[in-house]
C-alpha cells in the first residue's frame, strides 16, 4: 500500500528488533486494550483529516502524552480515514506532477 519508495529501516526498542519505514511515524489506533498499531507516510500529518484526529488526541489525552501518538477512534473508522487518505494523496500526484520534484 506504501508503495515501493520506502525503505524499511531495522531500528531497536528495548533490546527488540523493531522495523520502521523511512518517511513514516508509528502510531497507535483505538482505545484501551482495543489498540492497533499502525506505519503512516509523514505526509498524513498535514492532511486535515488527520489534523482533525490529532486534534482529538490533544484533547483527550494531551501533550503529556509519551512514546507513540495514540489516536482515540475505532479501528475500523480510522482504516476507512486511511484509504480517504492515500486516495487524496495518490490524486494530488496525479493532478500536481511538480509535487514530486521538492523530495530530498
Amino acid at each position: 500500500m506504501l508503495g515501493k519508495s520506502f525503505k524499511q529501516v531495522p531500528q531497536t526498542y528495548h533490546g527488540r528488533h523493531v522495523g520502521h519505514t523511512k518517511g513514516c511515524i508509528a502510531i497507535k489506533v483505538g482505545h484501551g486494550e482495543d489498540q492497533q498499531r499502525f506505519t503512516v507516510p509523514l505526509n498524513y500529518l498535514n492532511h486535515p483529516l488527520f489534523v482533525k484526529l490529532l486534534k482529538e488526541a490533544e484533547e483527550e489525552y494531551g501533550f503529556a502524552q509519551q512514546g507513540t501518538i495514540i489516536i482515540p477512534c475505532q479501528v475500523e473508522d480510522f482504516k476507512d480515514i486511511q484509504h480517504i487518505i492515500h486516495a487524496d494523496n495518490k490524486l494530488l500526484q496525479h493532478q500536481h506532477p511538480l509535487v514530486g520534484c521538492f523530495r530530498a
